[in-house]
């Protein structure tokens, strides 16, 4: 079977080129190191980039790696018609028996949807939620999004949801649908790195620094227990636009209590697993969520978590030793649970890890992906 897999770059939203090879989001990294090997597999990674690059094609026997050029108006302002065309030329070439689309935050499901080809989608966020949630003006970049992304839907042959949330949204919306949670990187299910416990609780929030994920309203939450005298430390990792009125508005509480919350930037995957390792526990509190793979993530270096009942954190949490979910805005429940936490020693689940093996190990989500690429295959609508 010959897989076309569309996939965003990490170095396009950074308008970084210069690395010697792709960076693929930790899903589809996942899910292509599962798919290294697999007999009777050929994958063609397929990525657009506004800068050309020079990377290897052949990344090992079965996988190749495809960077298309696409200048910047082929790009949201033409609605990716560039991007579309420049897929559409490449899939020619390599005839593939399924086309998979990862993602409708920009053109890959839309690629995916018009390539001519058997093809399925990822949906890792919602962009009709966002844009409803977010009130996005008619034209800006949410509100197109939202747009493209019911285009696509209605076009493709199926929908691979990452959550139970997901699929609620997305059902009504396509002709057919299947739940398949992202894959973990097998790292994150390495041994533990050892290291002495620190000298008070430290609560990481991992990911981008934005209105959805609520670091500002987390760190107004936080400050009330410090003001009860509980000790603690809150780490950040993840982007930030100083730019952006949000972000800089983050960066001036940050600087205000430089003594206990720390903004360490972003992190390689090694590196986070470190600082997971190095930590207490976990606290997420995203306003609207897909799936939340930081939190299976934490969960599987056995931290403590605490987050937002929300979308796919919802499904993650479920059953899982050390996991406390709180309405979206609990900020008071959230709080109480933390002190008590704190005050029994902090301690850490022991068992959380095995959990999220059984679930989101990559292997286990390859063999999903496999069987539907075969049921489009072979039996097409």
């Amino acid at each position: 079977m010959k897989l076309a897999l569309i996939s965003s770059d990490g170095r396009e939203p950074l308008k970084c080129y210069d690395f010697g090879q792709t960076i693929p989001p930790p899903p589809q990294a996942a899910l292509l190191a599962g798919l290294v090997g697999y007999p009777g597999l050929e994958v063609h990674h397929i990525s657009c980039l506004q800068q050309p690059v020079r990377v290897p094609e052949q990344w090992v026997d079965n996988i190749c790696y495809h960077s298309l050029y696409v200048p910047k108006l082929g790009w949201m302002r033409t609605l990716y018609q560039g991007c579309v065309r420049a897929v559409r030329k490449k899939l020619k070439e390599i005839q593939p028996d399924i086309v998979h689309g990862q993602g409708t935050e920009r053109e890959c499901a839309l690629a995916a949807a018009l390539s001519g080809f058997p093809n399925v989608i990822t949906i890792h966020g919602i962009m009709s939620e966002q844009a409803r949630l977010f009130r996005a003006r008619p034209g800006s970049f949410i509100w197109l999004a939202a747009q493209l992304e019911t285009f696509a839907l209605h076009r493709t042959d199926g929908v691979l949801c990452n959550s139970a949330y997901t699929e609620d949204f997305i059902h009504p919306r396509t002709a057919r649908t299947w739940r398949v949670p992202n894959p973990l990187q097998a790292s994150f299910f390495e041994p533990k790195n050892p290291g002495s416990k620190p000298v008070r609780p430290v609560l990481l929030n991992v990911g981008h620094i934005c209105p959805r994920k609520r670091q500002i309203e987390l760190i107004k939450s936080v400050v009330e227990l410090k003001n009860r005298g509980i000790d603690f430390e809150l780490h950040f990792i993840g982007r930030v636009v100083p730019a952006d009125p949000y972000g800089a508005q983050f960066l001036k509480l940050v600087g205000e209590h430089p003594h206990w919350i720390k903004y360490l930037g972003s992190k390689r995957t090694d590196e986070l697993i470190r600082l997971f390792d190095q930590a207490s526990a976990l606290i997420h509190v995203p306003l609207e969520e897909s799936f939340g793979l930081v939190v299976a993530e934490a969960l599987s270096r056995n931290l403590k978590f605490f987050g937002s009942a929300t979308g796919g954190v919802v499904d993650i949490a479920l059953g899982v030793c050390g996991a406390e979910l709180f309405e979206p805005q609990d900020w008071a429940g959230m709080e109480s649970a933390v002190a008590r936490w704190i005050a029994t020693g902090s301690p850490c689940p022991v068992n959380a890890s095995d959990t999220m093996r059984e679930r989101y190990h990559p292997t286990i989500i390859v063999q999903r992906h496999l069987e539907i690429y075969r049921e489009r295959v072979h039996h097409p609508q």
